[in-house]
């Protein structure tokens, strides 16, 4: 067969491996349990003024 040469078999193959699914992998979400804490150490009015001057730049 030269190169570039259509192949049947091996289109056959191609198109048997694409349309298959791969549903072996774990799609379950994982689940938390405990307690987050988000300390920014600044105030929201500190904040909301670091915001005001960002925007008016």
């Amino acid at each position: 067969m030269s190169m570039g040469a259509y192949d049947d078999d091996e289109h056959e193959r191609r198109e048997k491996k694409n349309a298959t699914v791969d549903t072996d992998f774990d799609d379950d979400r994982s689940e938390y349990h405990g307690k987050l804490e988000f300390d920014s150490g600044e105030s929201a009015e500190a904040l909301l003024d670091q915001f005001r001057r960002i925007k008016s730049s």
